[in-house]
C-alpha cells in the first residue's frame, strides 16, 4: 500500500503573503502538497477538518477565529508552524512548542530553516500546544505600548526627538542613525531592537539595515536593474527594499 502523500494547510489573511508562502514551501519542499490555501480562521478550521494537513502553516491574527483558536483544534493533531508579524509572539510560540515560526515579510532563508526543522519532528507525534496557546493569548490581549521619542546624540547635544519625526533609521557601524526632514542623529540601539519597539503600522523595516515611516514614503519605483527603490516626501535620497521585503509593496 502507498502511503499517503504529506499534505499541508497555509491560513494567511493577506493574499499576496498567502501566495508568496505557497510558492515558496512547494519551491522548498516539493515532496510537500499543499491541498488548500485559505484566507481567514473559519476557512481555517474547515479546511482542516476535512483535509486533516499533516503540516499547518497558520498565522496568529486572522479574521473571523483567530490563528489561535484554530490552532486549539489543531492541538495534538498536526504539526503547526506559525506565521506572524510579531517578533514577541513567535519566539513565544517557538519556546513553548511549536514546530516552528516564520515571520512576515517572507524569507526563503527562514522558511528553509523551518522546513528542516518540520522534516526532522514529522516522525514524533504533534505537540500539545495548549499551554502556549494561553500564552500567545494573553499577550494578544495585552495592549501594546511603542516608542513615542527617542534620545540620540546630535554632536555633543543630546536631542529628544518623537517618532514622528523620523523618516527613516540606517544602521552605521555600531549606531542607528535617524533621520528626520532636516537632521541626522546617532543612537546606540540596533535596528533589531528598533523593529520589536516600533508600531508596525506605521515603521516598515525595508532591509535588513533600514527601517522606514511609510507616511514618509512618496513613491515606489524600480531602478534599471529591477531592485525597488522608495522615495522620501521630504528627503533627497532614496531607500533600497531588499527581496524579502518587497512584498509589502505589492498592493501599493
Amino acid at each position: 500500500m502507498t502511503p499517503a502523500r504529506l499534505c499541508a494547510l497555509i491560513a494567511e489573511d493577506e493574499a499576496v503573503l498567502r501566495d508568496e508562502l505557497q510558492t515558496l514551501i512547494e519551491a522548498l519542499w516539493p515532496e510537500l502538497q499543499v491541498s488548500a490555501a485559505v484566507a481567514d480562521g473559519r476557512s481555517a478550521l474547515a479546511a482542516f477538518e476535512e483535509l486533516k494537513p499533516h503540516v499547518l502553516f497558520l498565522d496568529i491574527q486572522m479574521p473571523g477565529l483567530s490563528g489561535i483558536e484554530v490552532a486549539r483544534r489543531a492541538s495534538g493533531r498536526c504539526h503547526v508552524v506559525f506565521v506572524t508579524a510579531h517578533d514577541e509572539f513567535a519566539v513565544a510560540a517557538f519556546e513553548q512548542g511549536a514546530v516552528d515560526y516564520v515571520m512576515k515579510p517572507f524569507s526563503s532563508e527562514r522558511l528553509a530553516l523551518a522546513i528542516s526543522r518540520l522534516k526532522s519532528r514529522l516522525s514524533l507525534p504533534p505537540p500539545n500546544l495548549e499551554g502556549m496557546l494561553e500564552s500567545l493569548a494573553r499577550q494578544l490581549a495585552q495592549p501594546r505600548s511603542y516608542l513615542r521619542w527617542i534620545n540620540a546624540s546630535l554632536g555633543n547635544d543630546l536631542r529628544l526627538i518623537t517618532v514622528d519625526e523620523i523618516c527613516y533609521f540606517r544602521s552605521d557601524a555600531k549606531y542607528t542613525r535617524i533621520v528626520t526632514a532636516s537632521q541626522e542623529s546617532l543612537i546606540r540601539k540596533s535596528v533589531r531592537e528598533l523593529v520589536a519597539e516600533l508600531d508596525p503600522g506605521t515603521f516598515w523595516q525595508v532591509h535588513r539595515s533600514i527601517i522606514v515611516n511609510v507616511a514618509e514614503i512618496a513613491r515606489v519605483q524600480r531602478d534599471f536593474r529591477g531592485r525597488m527603490q522608495l522615495s522620501l516626501k521630504h528627503r533627497p535620497e532614496t531607500l533600497p527594499v531588499s527581496h524579502p521585503y518587497a512584498s509589502l509593496f505589492r498592493q501599493m
